[in-house]
């Protein structure tokens, strides 16, 4: 096996057990997923939070289908809505309840805390994570800042 695909199928590995920590994490205290939290956390940057369904589908990597049916119990449990464009009746915006941004608040928090658990010394060097962020960027990878 190359070097190069040991190193993409370890990725995938890792991948896959970061999702299932937050995932763990974020559904026993908020009741959502890795995923559901990505996305309010889209929203949460966006200016007012609130986010044309589209541009927040290429935000996320997703079709416009897909962030439809992950708004959908996200409206449920009235953390998102749906907002009408006043001068397009094609556009609908996905925007934050101020119950949203209250909780995506919270999460924000559990975020950060696992995260650092994740990234605790002295298994990782102060100057390793800031050392794989930017390597992941370099893969396609987009965090808080971007």
């Amino acid at each position: 096996m190359s070097d190069a695909l040991d190193a993409a199928l370890r990725l995938v590995r890792a991948q896959a057990a970061l999702v299932r920590r937050f995932d763990a994490r974020l559904g026993g205290l908020h009741g959502v997923s890795l995923a559901d939290f990505t996305l309010l956390l889209r929203l949460g940057q966006a200016p007012g939070g609130r986010m044309r369904r589209v541009d927040l589908a290429e935000a996320l990597g997703l079709t416009a289908s897909g962030v439809t049916r992950a708004l959908a119990p996200l409206e449920r449990i009235g953390l998102v809505t749906r907002e009408p464009d006043a001068r397009d009746a094609r556009v609908a915006y996905a925007s934050l309840t101020g119950t949203g941004r209250a909780r995506l608040k919270e999460m924000l928090a559990t975020a950060e805390e696992t995260a650092a658990d994740l990234f605790a010394t002295p298994a990782w060097g102060e100057e390793e994570v800031p050392l794989l962020a930017s390597l992941l960027t370099r893969l396609g990878g987009t965090g808080l800042r971007a």
